[in-house]
């Protein structure tokens, strides 16, 4: 059985038209998995930033928030000892330096344990603020409740 060159040159089941359809509906079955993930990508890498986002703007305003305690402490401290020297410079007697001093340390520490545990609970309440939106994402991914909103505040 002889072939001639019109048996091998045709396709007489496929033509142009039949073989892109395929093509097409082959790509398009491949794409859309992929197409798929990259949108569940995106929306992944929009929440991450946002939670960032978030994250730094806690950040930002609780340091400022410490920042500005830690310089009224300063400028107590400083108006403390301001008086304390007004006060020194009238001192008649030994005893009475003794006890200007006494009572000028004492209000010291009192006012620098008053001022550290203020500290101490503002960068508590910074800490949980800054990790809140990521707990909170954490929390979405998983469906559990982010462990700082048990506590009341």
């Amino acid at each position: 059985m002889a072939f001639s060159a019109e048996d091998i040159f045709s396709f007489a089941s496929t033509g142009p038209a039949s073989t892109t359809r395929a093509y097409s509906r082959s790509t398009a079955a491949e794409a859309a998995p992929a197409s798929k993930a990259n949108g569940r990508m995106k929306t992944a890498a929009d929440a991450s930033a946002r939670t960032a986002q978030s994250t730094m703007n806690s950040a930002q305003a609780g340091s400022m928030a410490l920042g500005i305690q830690a310089m009224e402490a300063m400028r107590t401290s400083a108006r403390l000892s301001l008086s304390h020297m007004e006060a020194l410079m009238g001192v008649t007697s030994v005893s009475e330096l003794v006890e200007l001093q006494t009572a000028f340390l004492r209000r010291q520490a009192e006012i620098t344990v008053e001022q550290a545990g203020a500290m101490q609970e503002g960068a508590r309440r910074l800490a949980e603020t800054v990790t809140m939106p990521a707990s909170r994402a954490a929390g979405n991914e998983t469906g559990k409740k982010p462990a700082g909103q048990s506590r009341s505040a």
